[in-house]
């Protein structure tokens, strides 16, 4: 069974040390680089439907989540405060909204702003219990993909519904394989804040919004603060987990007294949708590395290219190629030594490489280069621009196939 705390160690993607703590887990160079890739990704993806990026402070005063109500409904969940003086206690945030609710209150809002998406990927802590702690898939250091949607009443159907397709977007790029959707609902015996109006109106615009797509009722797994949808994912021993996410919340926008002026020049309260296209890093890579067996898409592996030379005489222009490669916005190393080309070869399929370029001197001479593809396929030689070529296009489409 594949398990993505050993995959993890052997790949060199993230590492655990009790010097760290329980659920810090340490991101090293490869895991960094396929999550900068991701998150970039992401990044551009927002941006290019409407979201404005921010940076916020992994923690903030209590009077700040008491005002949010985290301390009233989610306290068990939270660090303890850390007195810097008699008047003064500064908590880690377990959430982002009561910050970018801060960004909301930086200015008056107009309705011509609306619907504003603040978005980012930012640190939030959660005080988990050592016996749930596990890899990546549960942690204490949260890295969130987060975004809030402040909108008008009539504008949610639609935002809810556009967070939708961006999922289906991420996913697909990722190679996410969804197991369910859930529709998260108020249970008996729980704690929530807001109206019996409030929530049924909330529960009835997340049902329009998911149209078509076939979802279960979980009752008793709401937000303390409003009814979520939650995409789930199964790992390889069957368990489900929500990955991504979209929220409505009624109560954070009367909370902070969130305004704006509507078109008749009236003071109005704002809706607040929270929503994760792909929720935090260290659990959506969880799940990547058990579903890729670590072999993840081109796009976003930590190394693209591996350049082999056969011998000394070709070690000069498997340098080169690999340097271009490299100035093509690849992430390229060259391996000259270590044994024979076989074994060479090896490595870099134990090291799930998507593309192995074997240069002998035939091949230095025509500047030409042999690729092989994750896999075992074998392509012609080529010309070395055009190798450069055929994966940077497999990167830039993000495709799940390395020959698309």
């Amino acid at each position: 069974m594949l398990d993505h705390r050993k995959l993890g160690r052997e790949l060199d993607i993230f590492h655990s040390d009790p010097l760290s703590g329980a659920g810090l887990p340490i991101w090293l160079p490869a895991g960094a680089a396929a999550r900068h890739a991701v998150e970039e990704f992401l990044r551009s993806l927002e941006v290019r439907n409407g979201y404005q990026h921010v940076y916020s402070p992994p923690l903030g005063r209590a009077e700040l989540f008491e005002l949010s109500g985290h301390l009233g409904y989610f306290a068990d969940d939270m660090f303890p405060p850390m007195k810097l003086s008699s008047d003064d206690e500064l908590m880690l945030r377990p959430a982002l909204c009561p910050h970018h609710c801060l960004v909301y209150l930086a200015r008056g809002r107009s309705y011509r702003e609306l619907p504003l998406r603040i978005a980012e990927i930012g640190g939030m802590y959660r005080s988990e219990r050592s016996g749930v702690l596990g890899g990546l898939s549960r942690v204490r250091a949260i890295h969130l993909n987060d975004a809030h949607i402040f909108c008008s009443l009539a504008d949610v159907g639609a935002e809810v519904a556009s967070v939708l397709r961006l999922v289906d977007v991420a996913h697909a790029a990722l190679g996410v394989r969804v197991s369910s959707v859930r529709l998260s609902l108020r249970g008996p015996g729980e704690k929530y804040v807001g109206s019996e109006e409030s929530w049924a109106q909330a529960e009835s615009l997340l049902r329009a919004a998911l149209g078509s797509r076939s979802y279960v009722e979980a009752p008793g797994e709401a937000a303390f603060y409003g009814p979520k949808i939650d995409i789930q994912v199964r790992d390889v021993r069957g368990r489900e987990w929500s990955l991504s996410t979209v929220q409505l919340d009624f109560d954070k926008p009367a909370r902070f007294d969130l305004s704006y002026v509507d078109a008749g020049g009236a003071r109005a309260r704002p809706v607040m949708v929270h929503r994760s296209l792909v929720g935090s890093m260290e659990r959506l890579f969880g799940y990547l590395i058990e579903e890729h067996g670590g072999a993840f898409p081109a796009w976003y592996a930590p190394l693209q290219l591996r350049v082999l030379p056969v011998s000394a005489a070709s070690a000069g222009a498997a340098a080169a190629f690999a340097a271009s490669a490299v100035e093509a916005g690849l992430r390229a190393d060259v391996v000259a030594e270590g044994g024979s080309l076989g074994a060479r070869v090896r490595d870099a399929a134990a090291a799930k490489v998507p593309y192995v370029a074997v240069i002998g001197d035939r091949e230095a001479a025509a500047g030409a280069v042999a690729l092989r593809v994750r896999g075992g396929r074998e392509l012609p030689a080529m010309p070395m621009p055009d190798a450069i070529r055929l994966i940077d296009e497999a990167v830039a489409a993000r495709s799940i196939d390395p020959v698309p």
